[in-house]
């Protein structure tokens, strides 16, 4: 059998997953890419990876993985699932060492949703496209384009690791909650003012019906002005429809990439991270904020990933000697193009 990571048990809706497919939203493919990307390149800052570098991507409940390699390093980044490496639990945002035959599993998170396996030198996978990310519909990226299955083998790159694991400080970890920020538009002039403010004054619950591609939300009906259809055009990560129905739909990372159906308003690129830890059933409210402070906001989340990326220490602390700090890939700051930046 080749050397990797084994799948035992896939869990519920787990993937492979990086910065996302650029550049061809104009030939209808989707992005794709991490749910969160900033939890991504926390869990590959945790193993020295470049911080979009493709790692495993699990919501619900986790995957049962067996090493099948001499030895490996993993983190995990995100919402706070059971986690335990032969019987013993383990910690989120913390880097273990795996040796051939240790069985990792993961169970269902406490809190939050989704979370971000990286393991040390990134998947042996052939990219699509230009990525691993995979996306179900189309049968793109990951392994076959599907997302985990029993049997399935992961291949390793393999990496030189720093000598000692590294673990990001509690103060430094993220969390999850608060009302989700959007910038009104680009057809909210096709609602009634009273339905503006239904959508921004009322709660609503995320149904059963939510996944990669989009969520529909449930609660009051939001009133159109002129119908619920418009000529297709382009849809962003994060753009909320409101079709006949009136209940909020908002299209995330596995998105088709036109739509017909008006919007009343868009994700701020912040708060696309937060919304994706919601869990059916819970509710979710909306504030609207101006594009000047959208745009604060996205800077400041920047600065927030560099200053996390670089408060990353050895785990159970001591000194940095010299021989660890020239084998760590140390990191001071963050330049990345955003996988979800609309195309002209």
């Amino acid at each position: 059998m080749a050397d990797g990571l084994l799948v035992v048990s896939p869990g519920v809706a787990t993937t492979i997953q990086d910065g996302g497919r650029q550049g061809y939203m104009r030939f209808g493919i989707s992005g794709s890419g991490a749910m969160d990307p900033d939890l991504l390149a926390l869990a590959n800052g945790l193993v020295g990876n470049p911080t979009g570098m493709a790692a495993i991507e699990m919501a619900m409940v986790g995957p049962t993985l067996v090493c099948e390699v001499e030895s490996c390093r993993i983190a995990l980044a995100g919402a706070p699932f059971a986690m335990g490496l032969n019987g013993h639990g383990l910690d989120a945002y913390t880097a273990y060492d795996l040796k051939r035959g240790d069985r990792l599993n993961f169970g269902a998170p406490r809190s939050g949703l989704r979370a971000y396996l990286a393991v040390a030198g990134g998947l042996a996978i052939e990219p699509m496209l230009g990525s691993m990310s995979t996306h179900t519909r189309t049968r793109l990226g990951g392994l076959g384009g599907n997302p985990l299955a029993a049997g399935d083998l992961l291949p390793l790159r393999g990496a030189a690791l720093p000598s000692r694991p590294m673990t990001l400080p509690n103060a430094q970890r993220p969390g999850f909650g608060g009302p989700i920020r959007v910038v009104l538009g680009p057809q909210d002039d096709r609602f009634t003012e009273e339905g503006i403010r239904t959508f921004l004054s009322e709660g609503y619950t995320l149904t059963a019906r939510a996944d990669r591609m989009g969520c529909h939300l449930d609660g009051p009906a939001i009133t159109h002005a002129a119908g619920f259809n418009i000529v297709s055009d382009g849809i962003v990560n994060g753009s909320i429809q409101v079709p006949g129905h009136g209940r909020p739909l908002i299209l995330l990372a596995d998105r088709h990439t036109t739509g017909g159906y008006p919007k009343i308003a868009t994700v701020i690129s912040a708060d696309l991270g937060r919304l994706a830890q919601v869990r059916p059933g819970e509710t979710i409210r909306f504030a609207a904020v101006g594009v000047d402070e959208a745009q604060d906001a996205a800077r400041d989340a920047r600065s927030i990933l560099s200053q996390r990326l670089a408060a990353l220490m050895p785990a159970g602390g001591g000194s940095f000697d010299s021989a660890f700090l020239l084998a760590c890939n140390l990191i001071d700051g963050v330049v990345s193009a955003d996988p979800y930046e609309p195309e002209p």
